[in-house]
């Protein structure tokens, strides 16, 4: 997905350049609830319909969202619908974590577990994780039953595989070797 990256890149810098003379935590929030949205399968065949115009797939996207959007995240997500980008979108939110967490000098850690973490616990661990990987994370968990216990963290283009899954493909491919 090279080409969506690189549609991406200059939306996601401009976002935030304009995000940075305001509330940055905020844009975020909104973009994530947009690129949600945007994800939709059936608000994109919606917005790629050429009877529908530009102003309603807006109107939608706002409403399914359930956001008031600041007037430059409205002219955004005006020009991201009218350049036909919604595609796009999630990479440009992707994007604009990337720059605002680079910008703050955090690093987004996405945590896979087989079972739900506790806040205090997930704070032990994140704090492990911040000392293996050198830098302060904002964790992210997902669960995902099929890695049987322990976790999976991906931080970057880093993976730290602690499952039991993991472990068990290791012997296999040990015992079969």
């Amino acid at each position: 997905m090279a080409e969506l990256a690189t549609i991406a890149r200059p939306y996601a810098e401009a976002l935030y350049q304009v995000a940075k003379k305001h509330d940055v935590k905020a844009w975020g929030q909104a973009l994530d609830a947009l690129a949600l949205v945007a994800q939709d399968a059936d608000l994109r065949s919606f917005a790629d319909n050429p009877k529908v115009s530009a102003e309603q797939v807006f109107s939608v996207m706002t409403a399914a969202a359930k956001l008031t959007l600041a007037p430059e995240l409205q002219n955004f997500l005006r020009a991201v619908i009218d350049n036909g980008r919604l595609a796009a979108l999630p990479a440009v939110v992707d994007q604009f974590h990337v720059l605002a967490n680079a910008a703050a000098g955090v690093a987004d850690a996405q945590i896979f577990s087989a079972y739900p973490i506790e806040p205090a616990q997930l704070a032990d661990v994140v704090a492990t994780l911040e000392k293996r990987f050198g830098r302060k994370l904002e964790a992210h968990v997902q669960l995902e039953p099929a890695l049987i216990g322990g976790i999976r963290v991906v931080v970057g283009d880093e993976v730290l595989d602690t499952s039991v899954k993991a472990r068990l493909d290791r012997m296999k491919v040990a015992l079969t070797a």
